[in-house]
């Protein structure tokens, strides 16, 4: 049996390994240290912002979605890899790529299911990072 990531994979898995030391592991710092100072806990830090940017222009966003009309059209066999380098730095790889539960179920169903109208209204959105 052949465990070999096929080319797609490869290039992403390179994609995002560099990504990660370069954005995400030197942001986890300044990710803590702006947690601190928001008034709820259900703020984001503005770090993450300029993550998803980051992500959003190298290509490594909505990774997970196998639709490639609306995500990268991966299998789970190419993505896993791609989730378990995310799992690196499970507060800010996964949201930074748009990849964090529930919206990538949430994005999922929508996608699969969901009409024109709850498409427009909520799956856009979604999809964009901005809800």
């Amino acid at each position: 049996m052949d465990f070999a990531f096929d080319a797609r994979t490869e290039e992403l898995r390179g994609k995002l390994l560099a990504f990660m030391d370069e954005y995400v592991y030197p942001a986890e710092a300044v990710a803590e240290e702006q947690r601190a100072q928001l008034a709820s806990p259900w703020d984001t830090p503005a770090v993450v912002g300029e993550l998803k940017a980051e992500a959003r222009r190298q290509g490594l966003w909505n990774l997970f979605l196998p639709d490639s009309e609306y995500g990268a059209g991966l299998t789970n066999l190419q993505y896993a890899p791609l989730a378990e380098i995310t799992g690196r730095s499970p507060h800010l790889a996964p949201t930074a790529l748009n990849c964090a539960a529930p919206d990538t179920g949430n994005m999922e169903v929508l996608a699969q299911f969901g009409d024109e109208q709850q498409k427009k209204q909520w799956l856009e959105p979604l999809l964009a990072g901005e809800i």
